[in-house]
Order: C-alpha cells, then sequence, then structure tokens
C-alpha cells in the first residue's frame, strides 16, 4: 500500500513529561484518519511532529517513503507537501484575506505573484469567500477565518492535510461551516489526518478512527467498530461520556 505518511515507534518528550509513547500510525493514500482522545492525549503532539514543528525524540516518520526526521532535513521541503491549519487561525492580522492566502506559494515555493493570486482566487470563491479578498482577519467571524486559513493551507497543493481541532474555537453555530469545507476536501480524494473533537462528524467521514490516551494509541479501526463496539474499557468509557454530554 501506498502510505502518506507513516510513524513508526515515534517518542516525543517535553521535559520530565512523555508525551507521544511510541507511537505507529500509516495514513494511505486519500485516507481520512481521524484521531480521537481526551485532551492532553497526544493527538496534537502527532501533527505537530508530522509538519516538523517538533522533533521527535525517538523513532521516525516517512514521507512517501522518506525519512522525514533526519536531522538534515529541510523542513520548508516538508511543508510543501504537507499542510496544517491549527484551532487558532493563525492569520497575519495586518495582511488581508488574498495576502494570508498567497504568502506563501510566493515566498516558500517560488509562485509568480499572477499565479498565486490566480489560486487563491479559485479556492476562496469555491469556499464562499469571494467578497471578502481584500477584508482583513479582524472584520471576519471566527468560521470565515478558519475557511481562510483552510485555504491557506490547500493554496500550496499538499498532498496531505492536517488538521488540529479547527473546530475547538469556534461558536456552535459556525462549526458547520467549516466541517462543510472539510466534507469538500473529503469527497475531493484530499488526504486527510485531523484531530477532532467533533464525534459524529468522524463518526460519518473517516476511513479510520484511532483513540489516544495517555500518549499511546489505545485502539484503532474502522469508525462503525470504534464507535459502535469499542473493545478497550477506557475507549468505552470515554465513549459513554461523550455520549452523555450529547456530542454523539
Amino acid at each position: 500500500m501506498n502510505h502518506r505518511v507513516r510513524l513508526e515507534g515515534v517518542h516525543k518528550r517535553f521535559g520530565d513529561k512523555h508525551v507521544l509513547k511510541g507511537i505507529d500510525l500509516a495514513v494511505a493514500e486519500h485516507d481520512v484518519v481521524c484521531l480521537i482522545g481526551s485532551s492532553g492525549s497526544g493527538k496534537s503532539t502527532i501533527l505537530r511532529c508530522i509538519n516538523l514543528l517538533e522533533t521527535v525524540d525517538e523513532g521516525a516518520i516517512y514521507l512517501d517513503g522518506e525519512m522525514i526526521t533526519r536531522r538534515e532535513t529541510d523542513p520548508n521541503l516538508v511543508r510543501q507537501f504537507v499542510g496544517i491549519v491549527f484551532q487558532s487561525y493563525n492569520l497575519f492580522p495586518h495582511m488581508n484575506v488574498l495576502d494570508n492566502v498567497t504568502l506563501s506559494p510566493r515566498r516558500v515555493h517560488g509562485k509568480s505573484k499572477d499565479e498565486a493570486e490566480q489560486r487563491a482566487t479559485e479556492l476562496l470563491e469555491r469556499f464562499g469567500l469571494s467578497d471578502k479578498i481584500l477584508e482583513f482577519p479582524d472584520r471576519l467571524s471566527g468560521g470565515q477565518q478558519q475557511r481562510v486559513a483552510v485555504v491557506r493551507a490547500l493554496a500550496t497543493e499538499p498532498e496531505l492535510l492536517l488538521l488540529d481541532e479547527i473546530t475547538a474555537a469556534l461558536d456552535p453555530e459556525l462549526v458547520g461551516e467549516v466541517l462543510g469545507v472539510i466534507r469538500d476536501l473529503i469527497s475531493d480524494g484530499m488526504t486527510l489526518l485531523l484531530a477532532t473533537h467533533e464525534m459524529g462528524f468522524a463518526r460519518d467521514v473517516a476511513t479510520r478512527v484511532c483513540f489516544l490516551d495517555d500518549g499511546a494509541i489505545l485502539e484503532e479501526g474502522p469508525p462503525a467498530q470504534i464507535f459502535s463496539d469499542p473493545q478497550m474499557p477506557r475507549t468505552q468509557q470515554f465513549l459513554r461520556r461523550v455520549t452523555e454530554a450529547g456530542r454523539l
């Protein structure tokens, strides 16, 4: 199988805190893999390690068969193929929407101004933001800012998109519009690895769900199996609490 990304025995520590404890994970082309679990279980750290925002202490990460956790790896080269969107939108407040979206294609990927702006305009139009192209972030709603952040990641034409709790900071009524964007990407065949608290969404769209607990993948499988017939007591407890809270 052609794996877009593969983690083998990945460990990560922050001081005395052992955050990832031997993560083995493979994401194939067109997969939609959802990472679920309590806050602090290691979901975001996995994504940050893949994007080389964090270094791994042990183990290795491979992108299309190439080990990217070597010391000599150029992170910017990896990020040409791997996009990431965070829960805090991280848009540059002094730049309008168009400049936010075209910055990386021009600066990092060497696209011409015209080429970058054409791609940006097409994406913004597709995701219902064509009338916001010259607006600054503080003039946008949270949902609009998050859609711009997704468009910014897509503007570099990544082969793999990492989504880190991208609805966590949104008002409930804005969550649906952002999840709609993700559904569109899935229908396009985009390869996605996402950390999410949106359990119903994960159940509907994932090809595989991984339940993390205390830095380890405790259980993984198709969403129907994980959500309907979890095997591990800790997974059962987590999903029972989620259900009781009305989130599944």
